[in-house]
Order: C-alpha cells, then structure tokens, then sequence
C-alpha cells in the first residue's frame, strides 16, 4: 500500500533510457500468488489491517540506493467487506504526507482506490501472501508521472507484516519500497481524518 512521495528518484534520463532498450525485459521466473496457497497463516488484510499499526519504511532508487526513509502511523477500519486505511507518513526531512485507502474485499481478491492512485488498485491473496498492482500518479520536477507498482505483502506472523513494491515506468524498474508494518492494537487510537470514511 504505497505510500510516497518518490520525487528523489532520478528520473532525468530514464527517457533517454527507455528509448535505447527496445524490448522490455520480462521475467520468466516472476513467483505466482498462488504458490503462496498453503503457507500460514493466512493474511486477510480486514484482520491485520484493523486498529492501529506503525510502519517503517525506506525508498530506494533505480542502484539500490536509499533515498528516503519515513514512518507511519496507519488506522484500519472495516465494515463488512469495506474499509479504509487512514495513513500518515513522516519522512526523515520532515516532511509529512496522508493517504487514504478505500478497499473492498471480494473473496480472496480486494480492490481499492486512493486519491493519488490512478484507476483501481487490483489483487489476490493467497495464503499468507497479497500482490496487487497500481499506478501511482508521482510529483517530479513540476510534473506529474505515471509509476507502476508491483506490491508484495507477507504475513510473518498475526502481528507483523512485510510490504515490498518494485515501481517502473517504461517497462523499467526505477525503484523499490520496502516497509515493516507491525499491528499495535485492534483498538482505534484516533479519530479517523476527516474524508476517511468507509
């Protein structure tokens, strides 16, 4: 469930970049959710993601290097098979983002907008695993670019919860998100912004 800001990116020559590779390159071996079937315990993000979380995160860029780093006080709440997560980010320079997530779970597979997010976020789970992909309407260097987003989530345990997210952008991988998300209560610890509503 992405996040960010992801202006310090370099996105200078990606273009020029872009331009030079004529075929994308696609992985023969890209993991399937459904290899994830049987692996407990199962993530049902209206479960984990219900109450108050924190997550810790950092941005890396296209190298590997870490270009940010931020945390996050999240608030889950469901009902029925709707829900909103109501996310507030503070990154090491100080500044601070919000993001709300409008989901909707239909079986094993959940939908869900955001206000930067363009279109629907669309994905599975599969036993302890969630991948979904969107695209992410980013700020760069006064512009506004589409970055694709291939989002992994694995339940460690009832508690914790890894999130990975390659970003791309003409066929490109031109950075990842990781984040450590830990579950601290069922319980609501604030009120939920105003406009966050399920």
């Amino acid at each position: 469930m992405k996040l960010l800001a992801l202006k310090d990116l370099n996105f200078k020559n990606l273009a020029k970049v872009a331009l030079m590779v004529s075929i994308p390159f696609i992985s023969a071996c890209a993991v399937n959710i459904d290899e994830y079937s049987e692996v407990k315990p199962e993530l049902d993000l209206s479960e984990f993601f219900n109450g108050h979380l924190e997550a810790y995160g950092i941005v890396q860029d296209f190298k590997g290097k870490v270009s940010r780093r931020f945390t996050a006080d999240i608030l889950g709440q469901w009902e029925g098979d709707k829900g909103v997560l109501d996310e507030q980010f503070v990154f090491a320079d100080g500044e601070e983002q919000h993001r709300c997530w409008h989901l909707n779970k239909s079986g094993q597979e959940y939908t869900g907008t955001a206000g930067d997010v363009v279109g629907e976020a669309k994905g599975k789970v599969a036993g302890n695993a969630l991948n979904w992909s969107y695209v992410l309407s980013v700020p760069v260097e006064g512009k506004y670019w589409n970055i694709n987003l291939n989002d992994w989530m694995y339940l460690v345990d009832e508690n914790n919860l890894i999130n990975r997210a390659k970003m791309s952008k003409f066929g490109l991988e031109v950075g990842q998100i990781t984040l450590y998300i830990r579950k601290v209560s069922s319980q609501a610890h604030r009120p939920l912004t105003q406009g966050c509503r399920t």
